[in-house]
């Protein structure tokens, strides 16, 4: 009998997974690279503009709201290796047009939302055939450890990143940043082309063509699954918006150059790391308490570091949000995708992605315009406020629902709401995998 893997990091016991975390921690960093020189970029030629800010990340992230339904439905579809192999050769792509832009000087705001939106619209396909594609590299067993890692490497890539960034920025510009990033897409492909696609865990296709609506059917008939998914709808739409907040503060709170807004950055960064490593060890679904505790923390933390006084006490208690932050969603995520099934996984994480990040453009522009009119801490505090009302608004729901039912019960394995063909036999229990991100 082979002996299993343990530890915190056994799901780098599987070779294509070491092979995909090598690559998406350094294709990973150059996008959080990416990300502070297009904030930098946007707030120099607008003269700190939150409003513009805030339109070119709503222009980011819309596309999400818009085909990131159909991109889960691709991911059910089709071979998501190839899928993935694409979208970052077109990333890639886009971001090489617009780094030649910043080098020649030419660069225009309209620039910067075009190839925001471009980006954006690749990641509506790439998100949730990344996130279910982890499943795929490490099986049933390891996809909660496989997710938990995914996080930290993922916010090992947001401590280095940021802060390399900003002392290139400082000492080279913002062009040269921006060419890493294009280079970084290399990364990955290389990696999913070295993969052993015998080795990967793949589930049968369904015969019939996999449709949007029976992902949401599976979805809407499990309360457990609806609870957290609004949660996270709500503490995306007003509390996760620090692509938008921090900058933000650096510039017109504390008066900081890119350097220390880099590692302001860093700090966040690094809270979220601590807290994708606490996850490691989890190897079942958590309760919905704990999803709810998390977020009723979130919403504290978040609260406290608007009212930060000075650069230092607003690193700590970011380091603080980002924790929270980073554990709020990879519970929400492990009680989405440990209740889901296999054969639904794509469009489920599609959805996720939908309620995570497809609510980011209309967070973007409301936080962005309450910034540019009351400063850049109101951002902070209405999260914070609106993630505590949230998370005790879900806590009553528990409660209620408790005293309906009585002592909740073991769930049961998910079952397809409505057959799609053949393919769908294969309904093994799934555990689940990765965090939020990207934009994480």
């Amino acid at each position: 009998m082979d002996k299993k893997p343990t530890g915190t990091f056994r799901a780098l016991s599987v070779r294509n997974f070491r092979l995909f975390a090598a690559g998406q921690v350094v294709s990973a960093a150059g996008t959080w690279m990416m990300v502070m020189a297009q904030d930098w970029l946007v707030l120099s030629m607008t003269d700190d503009s939150g409003t513009a800010l805030g339109a070119v990340t709503a222009l980011q992230f819309a596309p999400l709201l818009l085909f990131t339904l159909y991109g889960g439905r691709l991911a059910d579809r089709h071979d998501k290796r190839r899928l993935l192999i694409a979208a970052n050769l077109v990333s890639g792509t886009l971001t090489c047009l617009l780094t030649l832009l910043v080098l020649s000087d030419a660069v225009q705001v309209w620039h910067i939302c075009l190839f925001a939106l471009g980006l954006g619209t690749v990641n509506a396909v790439e998100v949730p055939t990344r996130m279910s594609f982890v499943g795929e590299l490490v099986g049933a067993e390891l996809l909660p450890n496989a997710s938990a890692l995914s996080a930290a490497y993922f916010n090992i890539a947001r401590v280095v990143g940021p802060a390399v960034a900003g002392l290139l920025i400082s000492v080279a510009g913002i062009g040269p940043v921006m060419l890493l990033n294009a280079v970084s897409y290399l990364a990955t492909v290389l990696v999913l082309r070295m993969m052993r696609p015998a080795e990967l865990h793949l589930t049968a296709k369904p015969s019939a063509r996999p449709r949007i609506v029976d992902g949401l059917r599976h979805v809407t008939g499990r309360p457990d699954l609806l609870l957290p998914m609004a949660l996270v709808g709500v503490i995306g739409l007003f509390g996760l918006n620090f692509q938008l907040t921090l900058p933000l503060m650096a510039k017109t709170e504390f008066h900081t150059d890119a350097s220390n807004f880099g590692l302001l950055t860093t700090a966040f960064a690094a809270g979220s790391l601590l807290a994708a490593l606490a996850t490691t060890a989890r190897r079942g679904r958590p309760s919905s308490r704990t999803v709810t505790t998390a977020a009723l923390a979130f919403g504290l933390v978040t609260t406290a570091a608007g009212g930060a006084p000075d650069h230092l006490t607003a690193a700590v208690l970011l380091a603080l949000t980002g924790f929270a932050a980073l554990y709020f969603a990879q519970a929400a995520n492990h009680r989405v995708q440990l209740g889901s099934d296999p054969a639904y996984r794509g469009r489920v994480m599609a959805l996720y992605t939908l309620v995570l990040q497809g609510s980011t453009p209309l967070g973007a522009l409301l936080v962005g315009r309450l910034s540019q009119e009351f400063g850049a801490r109101s951002g902070l505090y209405v999260g914070g406020i609106v993630s505590l009302t949230a998370a005790a608004g879900a806590y009553a729901v528990q409660r209620t629902r408790r005293r309906r039912t009585g002592p909740a019960l073991p769930p049961p394995s998910p079952r397809p709401s409505k057959p799609e063909g053949p393919g769908t036999a294969d309904v093994s229990r799934a555990p689940e995998e990765r965090q939020g991100s990207h934009g994480s």
